[in-house]
């Protein structure tokens, strides 16, 4: 069986603040069998929409940009277009590109293989993985990186090191303001 060449996208962003720290290039993934109520990209849900694009013409297009400091992707759902998105995953990785990965499938699902057999694959490819469906009674603002408080942030090489789950922390460290500002 030969790799996938394109993917079906419901788009975009080549400048996403909000998909990850920093300045991030976002793939939303197209079609999403989670249907979850108050979804951001509802949208992206059917999976006969969106767009067919060349995945090198993606990772083309996130080489040219220069400013991102990593990639997230989003969807719809990236893990019910498993061979496209290990594909561009695979191909990102080799750029050197950090990589965030939203799923409505939990990560111990994942792990086995669930949806997809190549599944484990793709969560290896990734470095943040947040997993959980969006439950729109559980939303919240004031939560950093996931929609709703049932959600996980979860760093994937901690958690394969543990051999358990093991939540994101953010990295960013900010320094002291002299006493003499």
């Amino acid at each position: 069986m030969s790799e996938p060449t394109t993917i079906r996208l419901y788009g975009t962003a080549a400048d996403s603040i909000v998909d990850g720290p920093g300045l991030r290039y976002a793939v939303f993934v197209q079609g999403c069998t989670h249907e979850c109520p108050g979804c951001h990209n509802p949208e992206s849900q059917p999976a006969c929409g969106g767009t067919v694009r060349a995945i090198d013409d993606i990772v083309d297009e996130i080489e040219a940009n220069g400013l991102v400091g990593g990639v997230t992707l989003s969807g719809g759902e990236p893990f019910e277009q498993c061979a496209a998105c290990l594909v561009l995953a695979r191909k990102l990785k080799a750029q050197g590109l950090g990589l965030w990965i939203y799923s409505g499938y939990l990560y111990e699902d994942l792990l086995a293989g669930r949806p997809d057999p190549l599944a484990p694959e793709l969560l290896a490819c990734c470095d943040v993985l947040v997993d959980g469906p969006f439950v729109q009674a559980l939303n919240s603002y004031d939560l950093a990186w996931k929609g709703s408080s049932n959600q996980r942030v979860i760093d994937l090489a901690a958690s394969r090191e543990a051999g358990a789950v093991v939540l994101w922390q953010t990295s960013d460290s900010f320094p002291e303001v002299p006493a003499s500002w």
